[in-house]
């Protein structure tokens, strides 16, 4: 049993952040069931989500929200969950019936979590975006890149997963959690803007401090600095080193063969002098080379891995890192519970395929779910069993 066990959860489909907190939950045990739209028809959605690793370990639910049956089936589902994950943009789910007020006056004990962008209020709450605008305005996506090329996007981990879906996660969590107490649920505005300036708390005291520049490549986590930075090989490849503490800088220049009084790692004006010299050096082995010297030391050395490499790495193969699960490798769930620990409990689901499998285990008898699919409420999709999911794994 997971440490969610037991904890029902009702996710309106979305993309991004809030299905990263739903797969989150699912793997932790909780039973997880998205709300999907009726199909289109194409081939190419039903592929789609069948390797999409965000929608592993719960089912599926196709609804149609805009009929008043519909719309009732999912109160009904409400009524018995405990947590509502809800992707949309403020006011969407009230239009549709199923904002906060309608459903936690028929359920006072849910926990009703928000995904937005920009938030629930403020003159852009209504406004599209990504994750790049979010982080844009927040602050980090300015200290990012080299300063002779503009801002580098940081894919989009800082504001869809880091800023916004692990901080609902973690606000459903700790709702969940104040609930014992109280008896009653609550509305959690997990905004990405919010999340992603939390993130940036230790650079923001920094400035406060006078220890972080607000000019590219001038701080030591920001390419600034040659003892923190990626440097590429003689393959054409990429290593990191991260040898910020005196003790492993030492380290690095000693298997380097590099004389300290040369090296110097407290003069900021020698940092771009000394990272060509660092550079050159680093060119003359492959990253292979370089792995199998420095890896293991105290420099704080990994070499620059894609997707495709990632889980083959040794140390991630020991730890598990990588997994494979239903054809398909996955990152492992995490964080590691000791006595309750989360699993990969299921591939990702197709929208529909497990509607009537649902609705039977929340609480509806076979009529009723009969009549859902007779007046096209609801239908059950089944998986494609020719999709080859390990052709489409990492390191496949």
């Amino acid at each position: 049993m997971g440490a969610l066990d037991g904890i029902k959860v009702v996710e309106l489909g979305g993309i991004g952040p809030g299905p990263f907190t739903a797969m989150m939950m699912a793997d932790m045990g909780a039973d997880v069931v998205r709300i999907d739209r009726r199909p289109t028809g194409l081939e190419q959605e039903h592929q789609v989500a069948e390797l999409d690793l965000l929608q592993r370990s719960r089912r599926s639910l196709i609804l149609d929200l805009k009929s008043d049956a519909g719309r009732e089936t999912l109160l009904r589902l409400i009524d018995a969950a405990d947590a509502l994950i809800d992707p949309y943009r403020p006011g969407v789910a009230e239009r549709l019936g199923v904002g906060p007020e309608v459903c936690m006056e028929r359920n006072p004990r849910l926990v009703y979590g928000r995904m937005t962008g920009w938030g629930q209020d403020g003159p852009l709450a209504n406004v599209a975006g990504h994750d790049l605008n979010y982080a844009a305005l927040v602050g980090p996506i300015a200290a990012m890149g080299r300063r002779s090329s503009p801002p580098a996007p940081a894919l989009n981990l800082i504001g869809d997963f880091g800023g916004g879906g692990m901080l609902l996660g973690f606000g459903i969590l700790a709702a969940l959690l104040e609930r014992q107490r109280s008896g009653q649920g609550q509305v959690i505005d997990a905004a990405m803007i919010d999340g992603t300036a939390q993130l940036c708390a230790s650079i923001i005291g920094m400035t406060h401090m006078g220890a972080w520049k607000l000019q590219r490549e001038s701080n030591i986590v920001d390419g600034g600095a040659h003892f923190y930075d990626s440097y590429e090989t003689a393959d054409g490849k990429f290593i990191t080193i991260g040898s910020i503490e005196p003790k492993f800088y030492e380290e690095l220049l000693t298997r380097l063969g590099l004389d300290p009084e040369e090296w110097p790692n407290e003069e900021p004006s020698r940092w771009p002098e000394l990272s060509e010299r660092i550079a050159e050096i680093f060119k003359t082995k492959t990253r292979d080379q370089w792995t199998a010297e420095l890896e293991g030391t105290d420099i704080c050395f990994a070499p620059v891995l894609d997707f495709a490499e990632a889980p083959e790495h040794p140390h991630l193969k020991a730890r598990g890192t990588y997994v494979e699960a239903f054809g398909q490798i996955h990152p492992a769930p995490a964080p590691r519970l000791s006595r309750t620990p989360s699993e990969i409990s299921a591939p990702p689901c197709v929208p529909g395929e497990h509607s009537r499998e649902v609705l039977s285990d929340w609480g509806f008898d076979g009529a009723e779910i009969d009549a859902l699919e007779a007046d096209g409420v609801t239908v059950t999709r089944e998986r494609d069993t020719s999709i080859k999911m390990g052709a489409h794994a990492p390191h496949g």
